[in-house]
């Protein structure tokens, strides 16, 4: 019984070692990248640079709408079946796609309007919108792709992939930010290693799947399923995760959309844990077959664990918040308060995150109506308490949603857990 546990302590220690170590060299990378760009584009253009990113992340989102979750949920049932798992897949990727021009038809005007707004030319609208198709074409298949490798938690290939696309997207974007110092050049860099991650990411799936283009109506079915209670949250979401630079741009003025996004460059140091949370733990609680006061026990540690090493991190960047502003650049030196405001935010969101990613893994969707509900009367309320003409007002509503969110999601996926081991 010792040597099983002993074995089972060294594999995890393993898996925690070559995800860990992956992702620090991706996320440095990307931090290295983000703190080149921040350099290098005058405040105008990061501010314009921001604005598509959070775009980009919209649009994502809306070409989703909780197909990446229906096909975790139904892949972690069939994850040893390569033609059925391929077949799960294959219906994922055609949903997604037909999604797409929903999201671009939603998103694309938004984002000319706000980049015409903060002074864009017709010409540099053109060029940032014509940036994006690269990133966006990535992502329509990235998340679903990951999917597969995650679930057999066949780590090293799909972490060396992530290493050369970021290493790729530094090289570039050094090569020609440096002589181009413009928003589209700098998206440009960023989507092309996308591009080619990408592909190779389709042969790392293509182990563990048989090839095909079939779609399964029993499977569409049931990812429908789940699209129609996550797709009203997900379109709010896109919203309100977003909800900062919204408000900034609306209240705020250019500058002070950069130095948001340029804060937010340093909350990528939780990305490192964030990511090896959904690559290690939700793929194995998405395919556990554990019921009972053990499934309850095991979502309880697993947001325990995380809300201990968010808290650390959070705390190590209040005592040096001077310090890593310095890596910014004297435009951002006297952030320190607003920096440690982000970290909170950053970190109750990720908390957040991972609660919804455990029990949608399980199938399980909280009723949109009552989320969005509460949600709009949190930022109702938020609204009228503080003060969303100056930056530290408006990340203080930020922290505000997004405990009280954690705290609902953390309490449907209790009790969803709780009412298993009832059954």
């Amino acid at each position: 019984m010792s040597g099983a546990k002993d074995s089972n302590l060294l594999k995890w220690i393993k898996l925690i070692s070559i995800t860990g170590g992956a992702q620090a060299i991706v996320q440095l990378t990307s931090l290295l990248c983000g703190l080149l760009i921040i350099r290098l584009l005058p405040t105008k253009e990061y501010a314009l640079y921001t604005l598509a990113n959070t775009m980009l992340g919209t649009m994502s989102l809306l070409s989703d709408g909780g197909i990446s979750t229906g096909v975790l949920a139904l892949g972690g049932k069939v994850w040893e079946d390569k033609k059925k798992l391929g077949i799960v897949l294959s219906t994922g990727l055609q949903l997604r796609k037909k999604f797409a021009f929903f999201s671009l038809s939603i998103a694309v005007p938004i984002l000319v309007y706000l980049l015409l707004h903060h002074g864009a030319s017709i010409l540099t609208t053109v060029l940032i919108v014509m940036a994006l198709i690269p990133s966006f074409y990535s992502t329509l298949s990235d998340s679903l792709l990951e999917i597969i490798p995650k679930l057999h938690q066949d780590i090293r290939p799909l972490q060396e992939n992530q290493i050369k696309v970021s290493v790729l997207r530094l090289t570039i974007s050094a090569l020609t930010v440096f002589l181009f110092p413009f928003t589209f050049i700098a998206i440009w860099a960023a989507g092309i290693p996308r591009i080619l991650g990408n592909i190779k990411l389709r042969k790392i799936a293509g182990k563990f799947t048989e090839t095909s283009n079939e779609i399964d109506p029993g499977v569409q079915k049931e990812i429908f399923k789940i699209v129609k209670r996550i797709l009203p949250g997900a379109i709010y979401y896109c919203l309100a995760s977003q909800l900062t630079v919204w408000l900034i741009s609306i209240f705020g003025n250019t500058a002070n959309i950069a130095e948001v996004g340029a804060l937010g460059r340093l909350s990528m140091l939780l990305g490192v844990i964030s990511t090896m949370f959904s690559i290690l733990i939700v793929p194995r609680f998405a395919r556990t077959k554990e019921s009972g006061k053990a499934l309850l026990k095991r979502y309880l540690f697993i947001l325990a664990a995380m809300l201990v090493i968010l808290s650390g991190i959070t705390f190590i960047v209040m005592l040096f918040a001077s310090q890593l502003l310095w890596v910014l650049g004297d435009q951002y030196a006297n952030l320190e308060k607003e920096l440690v405001y982000v970290m909170i935010g950053y970190s109750a969101n990720v908390l957040m995150g991972l609660a919804i990613a455990l029990y949608t893994s399980k199938g399980w969707v909280i009723n949109p109506v009552y989320a969005i509900t509460l949600s709009v009367l949190l930022i109702i309320s938020g609204i009228f308490i503080f003060d969303l003409t100056k930056i530290s007002g408006v990340l203080k509503l930020n922290i505000f949603i997004a405990v009280s969110e954690l705290m609902i999601h953390f309490v449907f996926g209790f009790f969803k857990t709780w009412s298993v081991e009832k059954e």
